[in-house]
């Protein structure tokens, strides 16, 4: 489902230091914002183990209008990452030592319009590095921010014009397997029989930009962009890779750095010619949130 924007407006903050990181609200850790039309409070943010813990609490705004899915919304780790550290909420404490049996309440949608419960992040060494937390949903487009482009194997996708979102994103690395785990080479290609079945494909991207200018076409856009990967599938997908990584990742870096500079790693997957020959790249504006730990 794709959102309806003008329903989603990310309104404001019930604490009493909103401000802004590149068009996304912020607040202290434990204050609450209005956002994909819930009204959330994120809080407790704590370690276990290599993981970082917090404690969401969300209900839908209006359950009569529209939000977003509780399966589709996706938490990351804000601060000075070398790289992005995603999950999506649901689920995300099923990786940590002992599973989700080691938390006491892992989050959960005990209703369409609410959510409740610990989403974990990492694993992560550099405790240092976070300031935060953020949420997104990939399904959340702002209308008129889309740019899409092809990516395939052996070459990913060549370099974006700056002129069209404000960052140059170019390929870093690219691999591709087929569902049965044989990974494709460039002799490949040629291989009769190759591309039948499924497969998935791991894109290495850089997003980079001038941060003042980011920031600006993001307050203008009414929140960051993200980059999306497609086709994917749901749940697990064919890899551990490709659940570990995902097919989004939101552009947030930390707000005091003077320049965009986000490594991310994509997957793409499903039937093999769709993921590996003919998949797609976009970049698209969406609505964010950040809970940060110092004002």
């Amino acid at each position: 489902m794709t959102l309806v924007v003008a329903a989603l407006g990310l309104g404001a903050c019930t604490g009493s230091g909103q401000r802004s990181v590149y068009g996304a609200p912020a607040v202290r850790l434990g204050e609450s914002l209005t956002v994909l039309g819930y009204h959330i409070q994120v809080a407790n943010l704590r370690w276990g183990g290599d993981y970082v813990l917090v404690d969401v609490d969300a209900t839908a705004t209006d359950p009569a209008s529209p939000h977003a899915k509780p399966q589709d919304i996706r938490f990351g780790l804000y601060g000075a990452l070398a790289h992005p550290l995603e999950a999506t909420g649901i689920g995300s404490c099923d990786a940590t030592i002992g599973g989700p049996k080691a938390i006491a309440a892992a989050l959960s949608a005990p209703a369409p319009d609410r959510l409740t419960g610990t989403v974990c992040l990492g694993p992560l060494k550099d405790r240092s590095a976070v300031r935060g937390v953020y949420l997104y949903s990939p399904r959340d487009r702002i209308a008129g921010t889309a740019a899409a482009y092809p990516a395939a194997f052996p070459v990913g996708m060549l370099p974006t014009n700056k002129n069209d979102t404000g960052l140059v994103v170019k390929t870093t690395s690219v691999a591709a397997w087929r569902a049965d785990g044989t990974q494709l080479t460039r002799a490949s290609l040629g291989e009769p029989g190759t591309f039948t079945g499924s497969g998935y494909m791991l894109l290495g991207l850089l997003a980079e930009g001038i941060a003042a200018r980011y920031r600006d076409e993001s307050a203008a856009r009414g929140g960051p962009l993200m980059l999306l990967a497609a086709p994917s599938l749901p749940g697990s997908g064919l890899s551990p890779a490709c659940a570990k990584y995902g097919a989004s990742v939101l552009i947030l870096p930390e707000a005091s750095l003077d320049a965009v500079h986000v490594s991310a790693s994509l997957c793409t997957q499903g039937e093999i010619n769709a993921a590996v020959l003919y998949a797609t790249v976009a970049v698209i504006g969406t609505h964010a949130a950040v809970w940060t730990t110092h004002g």
